[in-house]
């Protein structure tokens, strides 16, 4: 069965950055499922697939299509059980759920600070103006004012992984000896924070940078391939 999955990049077709599609990425790689990805612009999203969707990720499975990172993993334990699992059960899709939650609203906030110039820089002209157009929709502001808090934002950003820290006292990953599709959550914020802006602005003896590169080890090393 072939499968794509679509996922966004700037003018550079080499460096997909959304942290959804790299959520998605590591949950094909743990299901150990072949895959093809397809990386577009930002205003090349809602041509494909007749115009079935506005946003990526999207993953065409044989003739599904299923769009949405977390409902993108769902299926693929669903679909796939004698494959690794993502979840574990049911405690583990209520714990990244939680995740979920705590990435959205605690570090991608942080993130968007920290790279906002950094992606419109990657672009190209139209994916420039798209870009600005819908960021300054969302935020009220330029996107240079955005930014303005940047150096603010790196300071603090370390300070946000308390909680993931605390658990490093106990266990290598958030699955606990091996990753499920809660630690792609996050990981996948610091792969879109790296990728954007060249570091993932945490010290590197802070057991969180160290959960990080254990993550960028992980189905040899295919998150490090993206420069």
């Amino acid at each position: 069965m072939s499968r794509t999955l679509y996922s966004l990049c700037g003018s550079d077709l080499s460096r997909p950055f959304s942290p959804h599609c790299w959520k998605v990425v590591m949950a094909l790689k743990h299901k150990g499922l072949s895959y093809s990805e397809r990386p577009l612009p930002f205003t090349a999203i809602p041509d494909i697939e007749n115009g079935a969707t506005r946003t990526v990720p999207l993953l065409r499975d044989g003739d599904r299509l299923i769009s949405d990172s977390f409902a993108i993993a769902l299926y693929l334990d669903d679909a796939y059980p004698d494959e690794p699992t993502l979840f574990g059960g049911e405690g583990g899709r209520a714990m990244a759920r939680f995740v979920e939650g705590f990435s959205q609203t605690v570090i991608h906030p942080a993130i968007t600070r920290i790279a906002i110039m950094d992606i419109h820089d990657m672009l190209d002209e139209a994916d420039q103006a798209y870009f600005r157009r819908s960021r300054e929709q969302r935020f009220g502001m330029p996107i240079e004012e955005v930014a303005a808090a940047r150096e603010q934002e790196i300071a603090a950003f370390p300070g946000k992984f308390t909680p993931l820290r605390h658990m490093l006292n106990f266990q290598p990953f958030i699955g606990g000896d091996g990753p499920l599709f809660a630690d792609y959550i996050l990981f996948g914020a610091l792969q879109w924070l790296r990728i954007t802006t060249g570091s993932v602005h945490l010290p590197q003896d802070d057991p969180a940078y160290a959960w990080y590169e254990r993550c960028l080890d992980l189905y040899d090393g295919e998150a490090r391939k993206v420069a």
